[in-house]
Parts: C-alpha cells; sequence; structure tokens
C-alpha cells in the first residue's frame, strides 16, 4: 500500500511538471482553449488558473465533459461552448497510450466522442502523459482495448462486426458503482475492443466508423502535434509529431 501510495504522488508530481510546461508553452493571452476529461487534466488546470491570476490572462474554456466543465467552474475560470467559440485556438487533453507517431488511445474515462470534437475543432492539440503511457505499438502497453462509443441499440450487432472484421473481442463495458453498463454523456454505450495484432490504425479507425451505430472510436489518428511525457526521474520529455 505505501509502495502504491509513493508510486501515485511520484506520477502525481511528474504529471504536474509536464503539464506545467504544456501549458506554458502554448497557452498565450485571448486564447479560447478545450479542456480534458480525466485526472491528468486536472495538473494543466491549476496550472492554467495560477496564470490566469498572476498574469491576468483573458482565456475562454470549453470542457469536453461534465467533469471538464466542474473543473473549470472549480479554478474560476471562464466557461463556454462549441456554440459560442467554434473554432478553438489549443485543446489539451491526456491519453490511455501514445505510439511512436503520436496516434493515440483515448476513453478509458468515456468521454471519447466530446474530447474528440474539441481536439479536432482546435488549431492545436496537445497532450500531457506519464511515461507508462508512452508505446512504440498501441496495445503495447495499454491492455484495456480501444473504447467505441455505440447507440445503445446497436452494440450487439456492432460487436459482431468488430470482431469479424478485425478479430479480438470486443466487450460491452459495465459499471461499478452502478447496476448495467456505463453510459456516456451522450447517453451511449462504449465498448472495449481488445485487438489481437498490430494494425494499420487510420484504415482500421475509418473502417469502424463506417459501422452502423457506432458514434466515435478512442482511436485518435495524426491529431496530437505534441506530447509532454513526465518522465520516472521527474524530468519532462516533450514528443512532437513526425512530419511523414
Amino acid at each position: 500500500m505505501a509502495e502504491n501510495a509513493s508510486l501515485r504522488k511520484g506520477l502525481s508530481s511528474t504529471l504536474d511538471k509536464a503539464a506545467r510546461v504544456a501549458v506554458d508553452g502554448h497557452v498565450q493571452n485571448n486564447q479560447v482553449l478545450g479542456i480534458g476529461s480525466g485526472s491528468t487534466i486536472v495538473h494543466a488546470v491549476h496550472r492554467l488558473a495560477e496564470r490566469v491570476q498572476q498574469e491576468n490572462l483573458n482565456v475562454i474554456c470549453v470542457p469536453t465533459s461534465f467533469q471538464a466543465r466542474q473543473l473549470i467552474l472549480q479554478n474560476g475560470l471562464i466557461l463556454s461552448d462549441l456554440d459560442r467559440h467554434p473554432e478553438l485556438d489549443v485543446a489539451i487533453d491526456g491519453a490511455d497510450e501514445v505510439d511512436s507517431d503520436l496516434n493515440l488511445i483515448k476513453g478509458g474515462g468515456g468521454c471519447l466522442t466530446q474530447e474528440k470534437i474539441v481536439a479536432g475543432y482546435a488549431k492545436c492539440f496537445i497532450v500531457i502523459a506519464d511515461y507508462r503511457k508512452d508505446s512504440k505499438n498501441l496495445g503495447e502497453r495499454w491492455k484495456k482495448g480501444i473504447p467505441i462509443e455505440v447507440i445503445p441499440m446497436a452494440y450487439v450487432p456492432v460487436t459482431r462486426a468488430l470482431e469479424k472484421k478485425f478479430g479480438g473481442v470486443a466487450e460491452l463495458r459495465m459499471a461499478v458503482s452502478k447496476a448495467g453498463p456505463v453510459v456516456t454523456d451522450n447517453g451511449n454505450f462504449i465498448l472495449d475492443w481488445k485487438f489481437d495484432m498490430v494494425h494499420k490504425w487510420k484504415d482500421v479507425n475509418t473502417t469502424i466508423k463506417m459501422i452502423p451505430g457506432v458514434v466515435e472510436t478512442g482511436l485518435f489518428i495524426n491529431m496530437a502535434e505534441a506530447v509532454y511525457f513526465g518522465m520516472e526521474d521527474g524530468s519532462v520529455r516533450m514528443r512532437e509529431r513526425p512530419s511523414h
């Protein structure tokens, strides 16, 4: 238990440093920012709130989830939405896994659709992650599968189509503190597709999105401009997307 607590404290510290470097490097005055979801983004929002106080920055924040919305409000930042601000300057988020080309798996927290919408309408999308999320190929470290948001009535045929086209196993994500499946902020279900080989992810992503009943995938292909990794030794390593 003490070892786990020590690891959590170390990860929190290294993520905090990565978040500071990322926010300081990309956030400027008079910007509209996309705010991601999950535990990692808490560090970025805290740094953002610090800079707003210290530098009197004027920034507007668009959330990717109910959790992100609450985080923005709790830190005294200006809340908006894509209706009022359909184009964002920078989106900041975490990731469940990052490959050597900066392709991502996201959606472990269930907010993949809103996260992809916000990232997709930002001029620049940056990611904060700890060293454990860095892989050569997707699936090396993240073993919980690729999240796929589906319309509830279609989850069984979508499951069958996924397994038939690509192999592996697709499982309906079940809630922990309630009976039944996880329900997203959009009222949909999530399938976690546990694949059994390395794929051409751009092609796979496109094919999955064409399956009737699929809303969105947790594959973020060619979207991240840069990833800031909090390293085990406390340093921060930034990696930009390859130009090819």
